[in-house]
């Protein structure tokens, strides 16, 4: 039965690292388990396979933003599996250095998100997502951006609180 929320222990991580596309070069035991893919189903493939469509654009953006820059990222990400289930993550993405210092792959590890936290992430992403279909991600980032101001936090800033 699809559409079922799946969960791990608090002490599990989930990791994985993509090329510079995003294309899954890694995935540990966990990742592979939960995704509900084989793990050959998944080396190769684009990350964003397990991209849940209640994900607003505007968190990948950010995200994508950040790791070409050089910089880290932590945010709340919720992945859809193979037969349609879900499971959120509290991802912290880095990109991987090459002697040069030049930007050689991504890395993720993920752990499980607190209730206090999706408390706050999950209208939070509702409300970004109807802005986003309405209006664009420019919309949803404008929205977003707008509560960082209000708040007067950064993104990370309002992450790391959660």
């Amino acid at each position: 039965m699809a559409n079922q929320e799946l969960s791990f222990g608090k002490e599990d991580f989930i990791v994985s690292k993509t090329d510079l596309e995003g294309k899954i070069t890694y995935g540990n035991a966990l990742f592979i388990e939960i995704s509900g893919y084989r793990e050959q189903e998944l080396i190769n493939q684009p990350h964003n396979i397990l991209r849940h469509p209640e994900m607003p654009a505007v968190v990948f953006k950010l995200l994508w933003n950040r790791i070409r820059e050089g910089k880290e990222i932590f945010a709340y990400v919720k992945n859809k599996t193979k037969n349609g289930d879900f499971y959120w993550v509290f991802a912290h993405v880095t990109p991987s250095f090459d002697a040069n210092r030049k930007i050689s792959n991504y890395h993720s590890v993920r752990r499980k998100p607190t209730e206090k936290a999706l408390q706050v992430i999950k209208p939070l992403y509702a409300s970004l997502l109807q802005k986003e279909r309405s209006g664009g991600v420019s919309s949803s980032e404008a929205a977003l951006y707008q509560l960082l101001h209000d708040k007067g936090l950064s993104y990370d800033e309002f992450i790391l609180t959660l």
